[in-house]
């Protein structure tokens, strides 16, 4: 998006949407206030002008005030919370981020990201770091202890973090077991090329199949599964739970795996096949020693895809009983607390980042591994 038009998002969302709402308690819909909007929208409009300086000094410019938005737009939203708050009589009064809030700060984000690239990956890296300590410095001195999002999690602390903790087990366990079956599976459609399609095209149709939907589907099979053998009634396996929920998350997993897999296999020269078999190699070595190795780069790509989106569908598994940080997205949906379905809504897109950002790291050092 050409930086003008993100500029222009900018300021309508200073100028109009509620950056805070100042409501009387967690669950009820707060009163907007606008405490710096025309500073804001004047910063936008800077930005903007920006855009007709000569592209070399633009760039930094630029840069500058879109990585100052990002740090300082959640700094601006502490205080200003922290001042309303010290007006307020009653202790239950809430003050909740408003969409002039996420809008700037969104396109703030879109900015940086569009001025940062081209950029050397150790550059955009650092500056991104640098962010992150900043708004964590900010939190760690209760700038944002005002704000009703971190009230909601102090609140939550125990829960969250064992929701946390489940959310990542659940994810950790479907990216295994999917790597397990769908790497053989990949290998196998490989190796027929001429019969592997209704194997794919099952594994194509399960994609289309909504997440809430082949949740619901499974509960009555394993509920039976667990009725007929009571012993796996005793280890946890039935109905709800986590169980059905993992081999949904795999279902949807196999087809990103077993496609990757086929496109690693396929990336391995064909003179690096036929020097390996004149060498003697049998199809086991010729697969450990040549193709996996070769192929593992495009391979971990597939994986990094299979991690994030698993995740994010980590997320529908709490309601049948799969716990994670779903949970609280639904519970707040239930109860009407906005602050606990973004926190739970920011856990999950957090993780999905962290874990993209690992994969990342993995990935560039094995493209410069010899």
């Amino acid at each position: 998006m050409p930086v003008w038009a993100l500029s222009v998002v900018g300021m309508l969302a200073a100028l109009f949407p509620a950056f805070l709402l100042i409501a009387p308690n967690r669950l009820l819909t707060g009163e907007a206030i606008r405490p710096q909007a025309w500073p804001l929208a004047l910063a936008w409009l800077a930005i903007a002008v920006c855009t007709g300086l000569p592209a070399r000094a633009a760039r930094p410019v630029v840069t500058t005030l879109a990585w100052l938005a990002v740090c300082g737009l959640p700094l601006l939203a502490g205080l200003d919370a922290r001042i309303a708050l010290s007006e307020a009589s009653a202790f239950s009064v809430r003050a909740q981020l408003g969409a002039g809030f996420w809008l700037m700060w969104l396109a703030a984000a879109l900015l940086l990201l569009d001025r940062l690239r081209g950029l050397r990956v150790p550059t955009r890296t650092a500056l991104w770091v640098a962010v992150l300590a900043v708004l964590v410095g900010c939190a760690w001195v209760g700038v944002f202890d005002a704000l009703g999002l971190v009230r909601e999690w102090r609140a939550q602390r125990a829960p969250f973090a064992l929701a946390t903790v489940e959310h990542l087990r659940l994810a950790a366990v479907t990216l295994v077991l999917a790597l397990l079956v769908g790497a053989p599976l990949g290998w196998w459609v490989w190796r027929r090329r001429r019969s592997d399609g209704l194997l794919v095209g099952v594994l194509a149709f399960l994609q289309t199949v909504p997440s809430l939907a082949l949740f619901a589907l499974l509960i009555g099979p394993f509920a039976w599964l667990a009725h007929l053998w009571p012993a796996l009634g005793s280890l946890g396996f039935g109905g709800t739970g986590a169980a059905p929920a993992v081999f949904a998350l795999v279902l949807y997993a196999l087809l990103p795996v077993v496609r990757y897999t086929v496109a690693g296999l396929d990336a391995v020269p064909s003179d690096a096949r036929e020097a390996a078999r004149g060498l003697g190699m049998s199809r086991a070595q010729l697969l450990w020693r040549v193709q996996l190795p070769l192929g593992w780069p495009v391979l971990l790509a597939g994986l990094r895809i299979v991690a994030v989106q698993t995740v994010g569908l980590a997320a529908v598994a709490a309601l049948i009983g799969a716990g994670g940080l779903g949970r609280f997205v639904f519970l707040g949906i239930g109860q009407g607390a906005i602050d606990m379905v973004l926190l739970g809504t920011l856990a999950i897109i957090a993780l999905a980042l962290a874990i993209d950002f690992l994969f990342q790291g993995v990935l560039a050092l094995t493209e410069r591994a010899p």
